[in-house]
């Protein structure tokens, strides 16, 4: 890697507090709550720290808004990347939470590690596979290290996107993929992280 890299989940959204699934195109639009840009007030202040010099971040409202608090305290302009949003879950945006899971597995059989699997190669219609979002986040950090060297880069983006970039850079294997998330380890709500 030719520049340092930290990571930031958006702030809390009302995604979050109402508990139901959103990415692009957004049906719904889910701004930072007052706890969210608290949440990233805190975060802004340990970023002055870590002399950063670029900002790039998810299109989506929710990292928009956590992307702009951040630009401001740090006197930088963050620049939207495509490429960082949230995974498109097709027909089912707008939809619980707890629905979302039933499309990969319709009678709860499947262990944790075939969910999975299927989450790679199987997409909602209209929706993306796990793979086809590592493909664009791949495309994203090549093409970051390509254009930038020695910067300190924040990556402001979703807990899923977050997760799936940790996998490549770190080149994890499904099963400590899945390990991560089950063990309730993705970067939570707010969270900054180095990469």
């Amino acid at each position: 890697m030719k520049n340092k890299y930290f990571l930031l989940r958006h702030g809390e959204s009302l995604k979050n507090v109402k508990n139901f699934e959103s990415c692009w195109p957004e049906k719904i639009k889910c701004p930072l709550t007052k706890k969210g840009r608290k949440e990233i007030g805190v975060a802004s202040k340990r970023l002055k720290t870590k002399k950063i010099n670029l900002i790039f971040t998810s299109d989506l409202l929710r990292a928009k808004q956590t992307a702009e608090i951040i630009g401001k305290a740090l006197n930088l302009e963050p620049k939207l990347d495509k490429r960082l949003r949230e995974i498109n879950i097709g027909i089912l945006n707008g939809r619980p939470i707890d629905e979302i899971g039933k499309f990969w597995d319709r009678e709860g059989k499947l262990s944790p590690l075939q969910y999975y699997q299927k989450r790679f190669k199987l997409a909602v219609p209209r929706g993306e596979t796990y793979s086809e979002v590592e493909k664009r986040l791949s495309d994203f950090i090549k093409e970051t290290n390509k254009k930038y060297k020695g910067k300190n880069i924040l990556i402001v983006s979703h807990q899923r996107p977050l997760t799936l970039l940790q996998k490549i850079v770190h080149d994890y294997n499904l099963k400590k993929f899945v390990k991560i998330i089950m063990e309730k380890k993705e970067i939570k709500i707010g969270e900054l992280r180095k990469l």
